[in-house]
């Protein structure tokens, strides 16, 4: 019998280098402090991390403007750093999973500073550029997610170039084989350097519609975006041109014919299209990507029927492919407070990890999520996030979801001997991992006994998922995996509810997850506030 393989069902810890350890001093997060720390992420029980960029970089974009693919950062450390980590990672079973930001460069890479030289030199066509309008103006009418319009002028080539980001993130051309073979390159190294998977940043901006049409205008009440907010010019149009084009496909199947090439090697998509659930479907078919995650469960709706509908419009989708899912990470508000609030407590907390590892899929975890840890509120004057200073008071930015891990309650806490980037909140430092490693009650120890309850449950590693109609705010479905098959249901609200189960619905109840549960009596579900139901059915 052949196993499956690691990635699916697995729980993906997400590593934010910046703000998980500083070994140095310099208040920012590094290599070796990942190292230092990897016992606490194997005492989770996860099956992976996912490091977001640690290459060469000005940091404008904290990582994700990248100037050379094949190097660290000394910010972070040295290739034998990260060698370091493979090595140590492995050790514990752990898989590692890098980030790939492929479809942009920083305006400091060396491609860039070629290609914006001149019209006619080697790399002149590797870059997205364009004539102005008779006018002066931009070649179009896209515009930047951070803000503005998308184009930025070159007095050097007399051209436009395009960034779907920050005007330092120039946008490549992936409509030049080359820059295909390049990236595929890219890629390569770190796969024989031994990564276990990429997480591949925006993958589905790689390819622009070549004619540069403008894109078309979108109703007011319906500029509600995912990572940006209604206020931002970006929301007022439907992005059909900039990005999700079909050549993106073929592009896929070769970045995947490459990644076969190497045993057990998986890739995760980031995917933000117009219509996200259907173009994640599209891209994890056969031949392309191995996973991908859209960003439906990281907005503010935290009702049953949003929470059952987006599930329920990607399984009808995606027949091939595999979802995963997360609730938080570094571009949005934590979930605790995007969901809970001000008021969410210690149980809504252990409810979001469960909720979010229970459904069909892989998961990726961010860091503190383990902790419970709430969006920290940074002062306008200690903000870091070019996104969030421009649209400051509105959107405050990613900041808050960034600050450094609290390992201790100390002024520091823990994380560095110097001055950390981002402040470090005292609601933080009382939640660290110290303070709750001496309670047997804590949001941490509730994390790693139901990750380690939820690995003995194949139905909720691997199986199919179908929703039970319940009323709000129950969540209500079953898992299912040859024999195994389990009732699972969340009660979203903070006050007890009671729920007659379906006529052919008989369940023995599933304790030792370490969280409220829920019972049957005289075939009622009773569920009590920020509880859950595990059982198996008869």
């Amino acid at each position: 019998m052949t196993s499956s393989p690691w990635w699916r069902g697995a729980v993906i810890y997400q590593i934010y280098p910046r703000s998980f350890m500083d070994t140095d001093g310099d208040g920012v997060g590094d290599l070796p402090g990942i190292v230092a720390r990897l016992d606490h992420v194997a005492s989770l029980g996860v099956d992976a991390i996912w490091v977001a960029p640690f290459f060469r970089s000005p940091m404008h974009d904290f990582g994700y403007d990248i100037a050379d693919y094949r190097d660290v950062d000394p910010l972070f450390g040295t290739l034998v750093d990260f060698d370091a980590l493979l090595e140590k990672a492995h050790a514990l079973g752990i898989r590692v999973m890098i980030d790939q930001v492929l479809s942009h460069t920083s305006s400091e890479h060396p491609w860039f500073r070629e290609s914006r030289g001149s019209r006619d030199n080697p790399k002149a066509d590797w870059y997205v550029w364009a004539d102005a309008r008779p006018d002066g103006t931009p070649p179009n009418n896209w515009m930047s997610l951070f803000g503005g319009v998308a184009w930025k002028w070159e007095p050097r080539r007399g051209q436009y170039y395009l960034h779907n980001f920050l005007s330092s993130q120039p946008d490549l051309n992936f409509h030049n084989p080359e820059v295909r073979a390049a990236a595929l390159d890219n890629v390569r190294f770190w796969l024989e350097r031994g990564v276990d998977g990429l997480r591949l940043d925006a993958i589905n901006f790689c390819f622009h519609d070549r004619r540069l049409r403008d894109n078309p205008p979108k109703p007011a009440e319906l500029r509600v975006g995912r990572g940006f907010s209604p206020d931002n010019p970006y929301a007022f149009q439907y992005h059909h041109h900039n990005n999700t084009q079909p050549e993106n496909i073929g592009f896929l199947e070769e970045l995947r014919t490459l990644m076969d090439r190497y045993a057990d090697a998986a890739a995760l998509g980031e995917i933000s299209s117009e219509d996200s659930l259907a173009t994640t479907a599209e891209y994890t078919r056969a031949g392309r990507l191995h996973m991908g995650y859209s960003f439906e469960l990281l907005t503010d709706d935290f009702s049953a029927a949003h929470i059952r509908g987006t599930v329920e419009r990607l399984e009808a989708a995606m027949r091939e492919g595999w979802p995963c899912w997360a609730i938080s990470n570094h571009d949005v508000q934590r979930a605790v407070t995007r969901w809970g609030g001000a008021e969410a407590g210690d149980d809504f907390a252990r409810q979001m990890v469960a909720l979010v590892c229970s459904l069909r899929g892989s998961v990726c975890l961010y860091q503190g999520e383990e902790l419970g840890l709430p969006e920290a509120d940074v002062p306008f004057e200690a903000l870091q996030d070019p996104y969030g200073i421009a649209f400051w008071p509105s959107f405050k930015g990613r900041d808050g979801s960034r600050t450094p891990m609290p390992w201790n309650g100390d002024a520091g806490a823990g994380f560095t001997a110097g001055r950390p980037w981002l402040p470090i909140p005292a609601a933080h430092r009382a939640r660290s991992v110290a303070k709750q490693e001496e309670d047997p009650a804590s949001v941490l120890n509730a994390v790693r006994r139901f990750l380690r309850w939820r690995g003995a449950h194949p139905a909720l590693v691997e199986g199919g998922i179908r929703f039970l109609d319940a009323p709000e705010p129950l969540l209500a479905f079953v898992r299912d995996h040859g024999a195994d098959t389990v009732l699972v249901a969340f009660n979203l609200s903070s006050a007890a509810i009671e729920w007659p189960l379906p006529a052919d619905l008989s369940a023995r109840t599933l304790d030792d997850h370490g969280l409220l549960s829920g019972r049957t009596e005289a075939g009622v579900l009773r569920i009590p506030g920020r509880g859950v139901f595990f059982g198996r059915l008869e």
